[in-house]
């Protein structure tokens, strides 16, 4: 395999843009299905596609730059930190104060040198020369190398959402998520949490690579839809159905909220919207209270029809009419 800067026809200092222009250009021009005939082409496509897929990784390209993979993106092997052997005694002489196979190789090096080259030059390694060679590290297995370990990579965040209801927010200020591993576990409700806000969980995300941490997982509260409620910031809105007696005489009608159901005094003459406000029946804020309860009474009338309703209304009609609309809807 060519040098992939070579291929792509870039030099190494090429941005990101280049690189995938470069290589868009050549994919485009060599593409199989425009060249049925040339099958040197298809080999071109496919050679352009190993480049890019070491220049146009970053962490791949950094490590072709640094020498530890090659252009197949296979790790290389580096042997380094031999020496010339100026003693039977190789042993002995790697225990000196350099680390290597000895200090005094300079009577051995020469020709010597030349074959461990080719030797080890078919592992993409070199044959290091002069007294400070065996200074990487103590002993054969320093002077031996390898390939470096693969780097280690965070795993990537989790994305989860948590529905999770009124009930929840005021009393349990907790709500049960699965995560994509399976783990299924509670998750605290801040004081104040509202619709759409996110809770990150460290480490709880997707698992990490070659010994990296995992990501987090990132919850996303969603309110689930109550029969009865309306959230509204830290308020909640409810239609109080009244008969039309009720709204009339006034009385007291029970109301149900979040804490068990209270009683409402509903002033006589009552008119259908008004709302009224229950302090404290609200959802929890931020400042450590909580919110109000605002209800806004509707008046319903029978399903039914009832005939002396319809007397009583007609007779009212005739002896105390009144505008229920302003001028701005005549």
């Amino acid at each position: 395999m060519r040098d992939p800067y070579s291929v792509l026809g870039v030099g190494k200092s090429a941005s990101e843009a280049e690189i995938k222009k470069a290589f868009r250009k050549l994919a485009k021009t060599c593409h199989p299905d425009q060249n049925a005939d040339n099958p040197q082409a298809k080999e071109r496509f496919a050679e352009a596609n190993q480049a890019y897929e070491i220049l146009g990784d970053k962490d791949k390209r950094a490590r072709f730059d640094r020498g530890e993979i090659d252009a197949e993106g296979k790790p290389k092997f580096h042997a380094h930190g031999f020496e010339g052997f100026g003693d039977n005694d190789i042993f002995r002489q790697a225990r000196g104060a350099r680390g290597g196979f000895g200090q005094g190789g300079a009577a051995g090096g020469g020709a010597f040198d030349d074959i461990l080259s080719d030797i080890l030059g078919g592992f993409g390694g070199r044959a290091r020369t002069g007294a400070g060679a065996g200074a990487g590290g103590p002993g054969m297995g320093a002077g031996m190398g390898g390939g470096r370990a693969p780097t280690p990579r965070r795993g990537a965040d989790a994305q989860v959402t948590a529905r999770v209801t009124l009930e929840q927010l005021v009393h349990d200020h907790k709500a049960r998520v699965t995560l994509p591993s399976g783990k299924a576990l509670d998750v605290k409700l801040p004081e104040g949490t509202t619709d759409g806000e996110k809770i990150r969980l460290r480490g709880q995300g997707h698992p990490g690579e070659n010994g990296g941490s995992a990501g987090d997982a990132i919850v996303e509260i969603r309110l689930a839809r109550h029969p009865l409620f309306v959230p509204a910031d830290d308020d909640l809105k409810l239609d109080l159905p009244i008969s039309l007696y009720e709204a009339v005489l006034g009385g007291k009608v029970r109301v149900p909220t979040l804490d068990g159901a209270v009683n409402l005094t509903v002033a006589a003459n009552a008119r259908a919207g008004k709302t009224m406000r229950l302090k404290g029946k609200g959802l929890p804020n931020k400042n450590g209270g909580r919110g109000d309860l605002l209800v806004t009474l509707r008046i319903v009338l029978p399903e039914e029809e009832d005939e002396e309703l319809a007397t009583l209304m007609r007779a009212w009609k005739e002896l105390r009419p009144y505008r229920p609309r302003g001028p701005e809807f005549d």
